[in-house]
């Protein structure tokens, strides 16, 4: 068994890959002025390049786990990623409130997804 590693540096890997799995780190957004829908949608664009990346999209995750640094922006949050998710394979899914490493940042999102040719 290996481990693929993708963009990875001394603290972490954007997504390590095994047995067809694909870990992602948690991603977070690059706009940090704007407001939860746009952060969230941000952080989605960034998602799918990884997962594109590593031979996968958004049709084959298999849970997200979304944090935001105010439960009260679940509403946004959920504008964003109901246009993003693709009608009938929405993964399994928490969101939870936690201080984020940035006070900056409304949200973050880590998930897991299996490659298309795994399948």
């Amino acid at each position: 068994m290996s481990i693929k590693f993708y963009e990875s540096g001394n603290r972490l890997a954007e997504a390590t890959i095994v047995n067809g799995l694909i870990f992602l780190a948690g991603q977070v957004p690059t706009n940090e002025d704007a407001d939860i829908t746009a952060q969230t949608a941000n952080v989605l664009a960034q998602i799918d390049t990884i997962l594109e990346a590593c031979g996968s999209d958004k049709q084959h995750i298999c849970e997200a786990v979304i944090y935001l640094n105010n439960m009260q922006e679940y509403e946004g949050m959920n504008q964003a990623w109901d246009n993003w998710v693709t009608p009938g394979r929405a993964p399994a899914r928490a969101c939870i409130q936690a201080a984020l490493a940035n006070s900056n940042w409304k949200v973050e999102i880590k998930l897991t997804a299996v490659q298309k040719e795994i399948l």
